[in-house]
């Protein structure tokens, strides 16, 4: 019998986490997030701006071109920001379709921030699966007081 080279589950849904985060509008940075349930695909999300308000690479976040510019500092100003990270974007689209996130699992191609960790505390996914470390290491320790799974790879 032929033996087959199959992905592990966790290599299969960070690699669509990698195809989601190429529709990220922000100019700074491309992260995706796929959140999934038994295995099945429920919802992915990628970060950028709010339906309705121009892209961020056409100029619809003053702060991300702003910080691009040089004019302001890492982390600077972060509320004035009107891109939405992906793992929101993802835990949104499944509210939007009436999808229950409780009890399952997000794959982001980037460690979320403590402001995305609160909301995927409060969306009741018990794993996250992270393809690299963003900056702030706060959202990792959060997860982890709240006795999420928190499993770090790199891509």
């Amino acid at each position: 019998m032929k033996s087959f080279d199959r992905p592990s589950w966790d290599e299969y849904f960070m690699s669509l986490a990698q195809v989601v985060k190429t529709r990220g509008n922000c100019i700074r940075q491309k992260v995706g997030a796929v959140v999934e349930k038994d295995r099945r695909i429920i919802a992915t999300g990628y970060n950028g701006t709010p339906q309705g308000i121009p892209n961020c690479f056409e100029g619809g976040c003053d702060r991300c071109r702003a910080r691009e510019d040089g004019q302001l500092e890492r982390g600077q100003d972060k509320d004035k920001c009107v891109c939405i990270h992906a793992e929101q974007n993802a835990i949104i689209q499944s509210a939007y379709h009436g999808i229950s996130t409780k009890d399952a699992e997000m794959y982001t191609t980037l460690s979320p921030c403590s402001q995305c960790a609160k909301v995927i505390i409060n969306a009741g996914i018990r794993r996250i699966v992270c393809g690299g470390k963003y900056h702030d290491e706060n959202g990792i320790e959060l997860l982890k007081k709240a006795k999420i799974e928190v499993v770090i790879k790199s891509t």
